[in-house]
Formats: structure tokens, C-alpha cells, sequence
């Protein structure tokens, strides 16, 4: 069998000579007290038979609450340590994330108490600079932010370098 695949979307806003990315911090008592290295684009599963694409459009509408439009630019895949392999797209759109609202999950809470308690699939989101977004996502979802980066020509600012386009 092979490694799941997930789908998702860096949306990013241009502020300047720089940009923001739209990061998600996921919900639920393992990650609430969790902050660097917790983030993620906002991403799901590929149901059997659904496009990537499709997926990555759908999860986000799940877990931000909001419908994305523009030009898709797809990115590398990369495989998290866990062995999934996220399939991304990065678009432009700077959203009002005053109406986020996320999908949710249920889960056995506290654990062995056998009551079923629901949980935000993510808390928050939040547009972040590129090095602040560098901290707080997940390692291996890193490379998305830095493949960003270099497709708009603005530094990387872990390197101080500055890319073209």
C-alpha cells in the first residue's frame, strides 16, 4: 500500500516588497499547547477518485470556512515524517479571516473516559511573514514556503538571499 496523499493550498498576500502566507494551527488537546513547528497549510486527504486539486480547493473550504479562486500555481509535493506525501497549490488572495470557521472531529476526551468530545479541526489561522511562518510550520512542509519564495522572487529570509522568479 502506498503513502497517503493530502492536498492543500498555501494562500499568500503580497504586503510590500514581501508576502504572507495563511497558516493553520490545528485544533485539539494534543496541539493546544503547541506553537512552532505545529503549523500547516491548510490540507485533507484525496478521497478515492477526487483530483488533487479538487481535494486541495475542498479541505480548504472545510477547515478555513472560506472559497479560494485565482491562478493556481502547483508546487513540489514533499512527504512528511510521517511518510504522507502533501500535494500543494499556492494562490493569491488576501481573505477577511474575521468569518474562520473550521470543520470538526470528535475524539475519545479525556482519554479513557469514554465521553466523545468534538474539537475544531483547526483554531486558527493566521497570515504570517515568511519568517515567522519558517518557525511555526511543520519541518516538513517548509520546503512549500520556500519554493513560494523563490516562484515570487522575494528573499528568503532565513538565508537573506533573494530569489527571481
Amino acid at each position: 500500500m502506498g503513502a497517503k496523499q493530502s492536498a492543500g493550498l498555501l494562500v499568500f498576500r503580497r504586503r510590500g516588497n514581501s508576502v504572507e502566507f495563511l497558516l493553520a494551527h490545528p485544533g485539539g488537546p494534543f496541539w493546544k499547547h503547541r506553537d512552532e513547528g505545529a503549523w500547516s497549510i491548510p490540507k485533507g486527504l484525496i478521497d478515492q477518485g477526487e483530483e488533487s486539486q479538487a481535494a486541495a480547493e475542498r479541505e480548504f473550504e472545510e477547515e478555513v470556512g472560506q472559497c479560494v479562486a485565482g491562478d493556481f500555481i502547483a508546487l513540489a509535493p514533499c512527504r512528511q515524517k510521517s511518510g504522507k506525501v502533501i500535494h500543494c497549490w499556492m494562490v493569491e488572495a488576501d481573505l477577511d479571516l474575521s468569518g474562520f470557521r473550521s470543520n470538526t472531529f470528535e475524539l475519545e476526551w479525556p482519554r479513557g473516559s469514554g465521553r466523545m468530545t468534538a474539537f475544531p479541526e483547526i483554531d486558527r489561522v493566521a497570515y504570517l511573514a515568511p519568517d515567522c511562518a519558517f518557525r511555526k510550520i511543520l519541518p516538513g512542509q517548509a520546503p512549500l514556503i520556500a519554493e513560494a519564495l523563490e516562484r515570487l522572487g522575494v528573499a528568503d529570509e532565513r538565508g537573506g538571499r533573494t530569489t527571481t522568479p
